[in-house]
C-alpha cells in the first residue's frame, strides 16, 4: 500500500508542475539556473516581475496541496496518530519526493524532453550535473529531516489524541 502511496504522491507532484508550466517552458522560468532566467529576461521572453509572480503562483498552492496530501495520507489513509510513525511516514514520503525531484522531473524530464530547452538559451546549461544534483539532494535530505517534524506535529495534532480527538469528544 505504501509503495501506491508514494507512487500517487510523486504523480501529484509530478501533475502540478505540468499544470504550472501549461504548454509553455517559460511559465516555469522560476525552476531554471539564474543564468537561464537572466538570459530569458534579457532577451525579452519575460520579466523578472511575471516570473516571480508565476512562482509565487505556483509555490504557495504547492506546498499547501504537498503538505495536505502528506497529511491526509499518513493520519487519514494510514490511520496513524502517533508522533513517531508518524514521523517516519512523514521522512520517507519527504525523502522520496526529494530524489524523485532531482532524478526523474530535473535530470530526467527537463533532462531529456526538449520541450524544457528555451529559445534563445539553447547554450547555457540548464540541466544540473550529477554532482550538483547530489549535492543539492543531500542537503535537502537533511532539511527533511526537520520538515518531517512539522508534518508528524500536524498528523498528531489533527489525528492524535490532540485537536480534533477534544473536538469529537
Amino acid at each position: 500500500m505504501i509503495i501506491l502511496q508514494l507512487v500517487l504522491y510523486c504523480a501529484l507532484f509530478t501533475l502540478m508542475v505540468k499544470i504550472a508550466v501549461g504548454n509553455n517552458a517559460i511559465n516555469g522560468l522560476y525552476f531554471y539556473p539564474k543564468p537561464v532566467q537572466d538570459r530569458a529576461i534579457e532577451i525579452g521572453l519575460t520579466n523578472r516581475e511575471t516570473m516571480n509572480r508565476k512562482k509565487e503562483q505556483f509555490m504557495i498552492p504547492f506546498f499547501i496541496v504537498m503538505l495536505t496530501s502528506l497529511v491526509l495520507v499518513i493520519g487519514l489513509w494510514n490511520h496513524i496518530s502517533d508522533f513517531r510513525p508518524a514521523y517516519r511516514q512523514a521522512l520517507l514520503f519527504l525523502e522520496v519526493m526529494n530524489w524523485y525531484d532531482g532524478i526523474v522531473i530535473d535530470k530526467l524530464w527537463a533532462g531529456t524532453d526538449r520541450f524544457w530547452i528555451l529559445p534563445g538559451c539553447e547554450d547555457i546549461p540548464y540541466v544540473q550535473t550529477w554532482k550538483q544534483i547530489l549535492r543539492k539532494r543531500l542537503l535537502l535530505t537533511l532539511i527533511w529531516l526537520f520538515g518531517a517534524v512539522i508534518v508528524a506535529g500536524i498528523v498528531v495534532l489533527f489525528f492524535g489524541k490532540g485537536f480534533l480527538y477534544l473536538k469529537l469528544k
